[in-house]
């Protein structure tokens, strides 16, 4: 199945009901896929470093060696799609992504609908960077938590640096979603001036306010617990700190320990309205699309000059539908639980294998011979109690 496959509510629109089982869905979908990608990742790596060193001790053929390295198609799927980093080498090799430049840029807040737009743009052929899958493409995200992230951390202060925007070409990307690249939006205008951009809103400032405090709330929990065993969350946390101080315009979540500060609701809405507006008096109105992804594809296809009959709504193809506040939430729920089960798993593991070696019986045998005990032993007691009583009514 496809990214969007898994990511969009297929039941858009069909009612209360069905939205409530697509939102459950695609929050899973998406929360499941986060650990499902790390836990794939590291046997991957796990994999072709045994097999480099067979190779290193003259272990296995040359076929196998090539086979042990990954090419892009024999790379893991992540969450149904090809996991957009093996898209690199690719990229990198033929040269065609990195020469085309980014073509479509979206500058709009996060939880302005900016996850369905980019499904959308996946599917006009657009390969589409969003900041949810920033932790799968390393080289872009180390880069951006080295040179900007980071570094505000450590000087206490919002710095916006200076990306290297080519990176994301060089991934095989032509299109980029959300924040951070969202704010970079005059650099990459004069990086690649022929690009096109597009201001994903919401109704009102108060909608998206609403939404917005529902998805900082709903990631900080899984951040907060699981930093200190993952390192991507860790740099995640990173990229959090810096994203709500700049939103925010207060350099306090750098520094402020978990749980991070409430979300400032006057300084957000005056960041997230001032931004829309810089957007507006800097692109011309030629390379920009004031957006609500509640418009559907027309808008888009039009924009992007997209023959009518190659739109996918004259397919009858649905507009995608994801990430609303309700799956955002189960999203959270979902990639919180699925790591501490993944963790309780291996310790128990561990634990079966050295409690085998100490006893000889397996976990849950020795379990059951216990339990056959106890049964045993409460069965003897009871009867002697019976016993014990029945003496004493004949006497």
């Amino acid at each position: 199945m496809s990214r969007s496959g898994y990511y969009r509510n297929q039941h858009a629109g069909d009612g209360s009901w069905s939205d409530f089982v697509g939102d459950v869905y695609s929050g899973v979908a998406v929360g499941i896929g986060h650990p499902k990608w790390f836990v794939e990742k590291t046997i991957g790596q796990g994999w072709r470093a045994v097999a480099s060193l067979g190779n290193l001790v003259g272990v296995g053929s040359t076929d196998d060696s090539n086979d042990s390295t990954g090419s892009v198609e024999s790379r893991p799927l992540v969450n149904g799609s090809e996991d957009r980093g093996a898209l690199s080498a690719s990229a990198a090799t033929d040269g065609g992504a990195s020469e085309r430049g980014l073509k479509v840029v979206g500058v709009g807040y996060g939880r302005t609908g900016t996850y369905s737009l980019a499904l959308a743009l996946d599917e006009l052929g657009f390969p589409t960077l969003h900041t949810q899958h920033l932790y799968e493409n390393p080289e872009i995200f180390d880069h951006l938590v080295t040179n900007v992230f980071h570094m505000s951390i450590r000087e206490g202060e919002i710095i916006m640096g200076e990306p290297d925007f080519d990176l994301l070409p060089k991934g095989g990307f032509t299109a980029t979603m959300d924040l951070p690249f969202a704010l970079y939006f005059d650099q990459i205008r004069e990086r690649y001036p022929d690009c096109k951009f597009v201001l994903t809103v919401r109704e009102n400032s108060e909608v998206w306010f609403r939404s917005w405090d529902v998805l900082t709330r709903s990631i900080s929990k899984p951040a907060q617990y699981t930093s200190f065993i993952f390192a991507h969350v860790k740099k995640l946390e990173h990229y959090m700190r810096w994203l709500f101080s700049v939103v925010n315009r207060d350099e306090k979540f750098l520094s402020s320990p978990f749980p991070l500060p409430p979300q400032d609701k006057v300084r957000a809405i005056e960041s997230y309205e001032r931004h829309n507006q810089r957007v507006r008096e800097s692109i011309p109105s030629s390379q920009l699309l004031e957006y609500n992804v509640r418009q559907g594809w027309e808008p888009l296809c039009e924009f992007l000059e997209i023959p009518e009959a190659e739109c996918p709504s004259a397919q009858g193809v649905a507009f995608p539908r994801s990430n609303s506040a309700r799956a955002v939430r189960w999203q959270s729920y979902s990639a919180f639980i699925g790591p501490m089960i993944l963790t309780l798993f291996i310790i128990f593991s561990l634990f079966s294998l050295v409690f085998h070696k100490i006893t000889g019986m397996s976990v849950v045998g020795w379990c059951c011979v216990q339990k056959s005990k106890f049964l045993h032993f409460a069965s003897n007691t009871l009867e002697k109690r019976r016993r014990k009583r029945h003496m004493v009514k004949m006497d």
